[in-house]
């Protein structure tokens, strides 16, 4: 199962974060979200992801916050939500367009039924956030669409993924994707993990792997880059085009600088991982050749002499016999003198 064609598969999520771009820029949100888009093409990302929904269908009103209470002051969830859920389906269609005109996939997490069904129009690929993980009547919703699912795995059981991944199959034969993904905002380093990409590709082999990322990211981006090498080959992390801005997805998002510094780990590792299957290289030969070692006379060796043990030695260059060759030499008579320091040959003896 291949749900892209390349790999690795960077999405930037933009989320909502483009309110508070609009706000520093002073610009229309829509224009701030546009712009994000743009500079995440230049970046180099393969697709950009929002959120769909609207606070009512999305949290209780007395919801309490899961974030970084310093980053984002915010106590309800609720309340942090009818902040940024003013976008329509209209807005999102616009928003997809604007992606088809700069050939980067457009995605959004839809978070409730009604978004859903208008996504549906516009988008090749649902994604299913860890909180909706256990929502069985929702992902059951999602698959009958019959279109690709990432499914985000954060604060989850094998067991609860297991049942989600049954609720999928059982409704529609469709590409799955799973997500690790640790659900704290942010997440500590020691947090991440990794290891359990491991573990998903154990319990589910069949299915792609990816990287749903919420740590603060590291000047050399090597989580994102870890991640890849541990076999996720789908990575999402929040995108911002200013870490420092307040909020609650700025402070753990990538800029970027960030994209730009994973996707030259990325060049390099494509670089370095060269041949599967051991074997010399062209650029060794000469190494080979030299760096080797050759069976060498220790001492002055006589015509009519035996080759012993104690009358040989091994030294460079690798151009005579070599060691792995000695049962070869052992016990023959020399046919001519040979000189200590001489690379043997098999014409110098019987």
């Amino acid at each position: 199962m291949t749900i892209f064609k390349k790999y690795p598969f960077l999405i930037a999520e933009i989320g909502v974060n483009f309110y508070d771009i609009a706000k520093k820029e002073n610009i229309s949100n829509m224009d701030a979200a546009k712009l994000m888009i743009s500079e995440a093409k230049k970046a180099g990302i393969n697709a950009v992801k929002f959120q769909s929904y609207k606070a009512e269908t999305l949290a209780s009103k007395n919801s309490p916050a899961y974030w970084d209470l310093e980053e984002e002051p915010t106590t309800s969830q609720y309340e942090l939500f009818k902040k940024f859920d003013g976008f329509s389906k209209e807005d999102y269609k616009e928003l997809s367009d604007y992606c088809n005109k700069l050939d980067i996939m457009f995605m959004s997490t839809p978070f409730d039924f009604e978004s859903i069904d208008y996504l549906d129009e516009f988008m090749d690929i649902y994604k299913i956030s860890s909180s909706d993980l256990t929502n069985i009547p929702f992902i059951e919703a999602i698959a009958k669409k019959g279109k690709p699912i990432l499914l985000s795995t954060g604060a989850s059981t094998i067991k609860e993924i297991k049942l989600a991944i049954e609720t999928i199959e059982n409704t529609n034969n469709v590409d799955i994707g799973l997500m690790h993904c640790i659900l704290c905002y942010p997440t500590n380093d020691e947090d991440a993990n990794l290891l359990m990409i491991k573990d998903l590709a154990l319990n589910f082999p069949n299915y792609e792997l990816g990287y749903s990322d919420h740590t603060k990211p590291d000047d050399k981006m090597l989580i994102l880059t870890t991640a890849y090498l541990f076999g996720a080959n789908i990575i999402e992390k929040h995108f911002t085009l200013d870490k420092s801005l307040k909020g609650n997805d700025h402070y753990h998002a990538m800029d970027p600088i960030d994209v730009n510094n994973f996707n030259d780990n990325i060049k390099l590792i494509k670089t370095v991982k060269g041949l599967k299957n051991k074997q010399p290289l062209i650029c060794e030969a000469k190494s080979r050749r030299e760096a080797r070692r050759s069976i060498v006379a220790k001492i002055d060796i006589q015509k009519g002499e035996t080759l012993s043990i104690d009358k040989l030695t091994y030294k460079r260059p690798g151009t005579g016999i070599s060691p792995t060759d000695l049962d070869k030499v052992i016990n023959k008579v020399a046919k001519i003198d040979i000189k200590e320091d001489d690379l043997l040959s098999y014409e110098m003896f019987d």
